[in-house]
């Protein structure tokens, strides 16, 4: 899920697709980065933006429940769903 795709949704929509509501997300935001800033620097920079990677969380926190429910991980299902 791309930012930039969704920073300009109604916040109903927001909140719908992340979970959260924009002022909860902006402010998650603003304390990964603070929270980035602090840590020293080592390996390669990410690729993705603060914003994308709290996406990322949000989104797997979101759908795991599903997973879960489904049990995704249980082979014989997997199979199912390729038959």
């Amino acid at each position: 899920m791309i930012y930039e795709r969704i920073e300009n949704l109604k916040p109903e929509e927001f909140k719908r697709l992340t979970g959260v509501y924009t002022e909860t997300f902006s402010l998650m935001v603003k304390i990964v980065s603070a929270e980035k800033a602090f840590h020293k620097k080592s390996g390669r920079p990410s690729k993705l933006s603060v914003e994308e990677q709290i996406l990322m969380a949000l989104e797997y926190w979101r759908e795991y429940r599903t997973y879960y429910t489904l049990d995704v991980h249980n082979l014989r299902f997997i199979k199912l769903l390729k038959s």
